[in-house]
This record gives structure tokens, C-alpha cells and sequence, in this order.
């Protein structure tokens, strides 16, 4: 798999939409969903993993952005970014290079990493019953 669906799969391990949630509804107390809803998050962003509608919002901004004469001059002066990275930053290199790869990893790792473990886990549990 290319870098951004691997990132996208790995997501998936820390992301707030899948372990945070399946632990929240574990905790018994508020502070305790709280808690467990907290450190999944902040693993999240902290790991820089992709996902895809975080990157709606901040590749877009990007995008945007790089039409501005201003935040051109800033990119190239603080990262050295010149005008020709930046119009390689564009909604169709965003859809394919990012935003499909990364929604079909998140789909993947949300899927078969986080829901296969845990029917794994307790799944056995439903037929026993």
C-alpha cells in the first residue's frame, strides 16, 4: 500500500472514532469515559497518522491558501516552499494522492484491524450464548 492508506490503516489503531469509543461505552463513570475518550484522541494527533476528514478540512485550507500572494511569499520564506510546490497543490493531486488512499485505509484499519480484534475478542461470546 502507498504511504497515506498505511497511514490511514494505522489511524485506525489510535483514532478517537474507533478505540475511543469502543472504550468509552467499556468506562463506568463519566470521568472514566472521559479519560478513555482523552488519550486515544491525543495519541492521534500526536502520531501525525492521516485521516481522511481531517484532511478535508486541512488540505483544502492549504489549497486555498496558495492562491494568496501573501501566503506564498510566507512558505517560501519560513519552509522554502517556491511557487512550483505549491501548484502541485491542487484538488485533483488532493483526491488522488491523499484523500482515496487514505479513506480506503481508514476503512480498512477501522474495519478489519479494530472491528475484526474485537469481534475476535468477543465475538465468540455471541455464539456461546
Amino acid at each position: 500500500c502507498g504511504f497515506a492508506g498505511c497511514s490511514g490503516m494505522a489511524a485506525a489503531l489510535v483514532k478517537g472514532a474507533d478505540v475511543a469509543v469502543l472504550m468509552a461505552a467499556a468506562a463506568k463513570d463519566i470521568a472514566g469515559k472521559v479519560l478513555a475518550i482523552f488519550f486515544p484522541i491525543l495519541a492521534f494527533v500526536v502520531s501525525g497518522f492521516e485521516h481522511c476528514v481531517a484532511n478535508m478540512y486541512y488540505i483544502p485550507a492549504g489549497i486555498f491558501a496558495s492562491k494568496n500572494a501573501a501566503y506564498a511569499t510566507k512558505a517560501l520564506e519560513l519552509y522554502n516552499i517556491d511557487s512550483t510546490q505549491l501548484s502541485s497543490l491542487n484538488w485533483g493531486s488532493f483526491a488522488i494522492s491523499n484523500l482515496i488512499p487514505v479513506t480506503i485505509g481508514n476503512i480498512i484499519g477501522g474495519a478489519l484491524l479494530v472491528g475484526g480484534a474485537c469481534f475476535y475478542l468477543h465475538g465468540k461470546a455471541l455464539h456461546e450464548s
